[in-house]
């Protein structure tokens, strides 16, 4: 039975579940193994970091309120210990501060309890599916701009020549502005490409990733040069070469 589970897990997408509710983790397991996932799960934000840095899955699920403290400081520890792996939070808070701190520390993606698990699961293989592509495509391109290089190849960001650290959302997200420069790209584009498929567009998810991009390869993200919103379509990159 071992071997079969050591099997399974080098040969299937592996999912870490890190929530505090065993009935939880009962249904998403049965639900993810429907799928093929191999999944792991964790109690605890200590045993989902532990668990994470052990067995190195292919994607995260995680609650926002662990017995033993904050999901949210498990999010930045998986995240300083890993820039790319999907992160989804699935969590019973769900006022708006806390979708936006979430996804302002790493999360790549934050669902609110009770969850509908087919939309869940949709989120889940679109994830596994951008993570994939993206380690199995190679699509030739470095797009230079002021101050800025960005090289699609080998996924790195330079500003002023020194390498910028971007979760794996928001490289895509900065690729696909950059790659259609000049251009207006409406938010249902962006989410299509990036994410994989449809969001409610109420939960702000864009407009934290874009916040975060900007602060990261901005000189001063409160007045941005590369990334510029268009009210009430989407954003612009800047259109200025080197």
């Amino acid at each position: 039975m071992e071997a079969e589970l050591v099997q399974a897990e080098t040969t299937s997408p592996r999912v870490l579940i890190i929530d505090g509710d065993p009935a939880f983790r009962r249904e998403l397991r049965s639900n993810c193994e429907q799928y093929g996932y191999a999944v792991i799960e964790a109690e605890t934000a200590n045993d989902g970091v532990r668990e994470f840095e052990e067995r190195a899955p292919n994607l995260v699920l995680l609650e926002a309120v662990l017995p033993d403290g904050s999901g949210l400081d498990a999010c930045r520890n998986i995240r300083r210990s890993d820039p790319k792996v999907p992160i989804l939070m699935v969590s019973s808070r769900g006022e708006e501060i806390d979708v936006v701190v979430g996804l302002e520390i790493g999360a790549d993606d934050y669902v609110v309890k009770p969850v509908r698990m087919r939309e869940l699961l949709a989120r889940i293989a679109a994830h596994l599916r951008k993570a994939r592509l993206d380690t199995t495509e190679s699509t030739a391109g470095r797009l230079e701009f002021k101050e800025l290089v960005i090289d699609i190849n080998e996924r790195r960001i330079f500003k002023e020549g020194v390498e910028v650290d971007l979760t794996h959302t928001e490289f895509d997200l900065l690729a696909y502005l950059a790659s259609h420069a000049g251009k207006v790209m409406s938010r249902e584009k962006i989410l299509n490409h990036v994410w994989g498929y449809e969001y409610p567009i109420e939960t702000r998810l864009i407009d934290v990733h874009i916040r975060n991009l900007r602060r990261k390869i901005e000189t001063n993200s409160s007045r941005p040069y590369y990334i510029l919103a268009v009210p009430g379509i989407g954003y612009r990159f800047t259109s200025a070469r080197t």
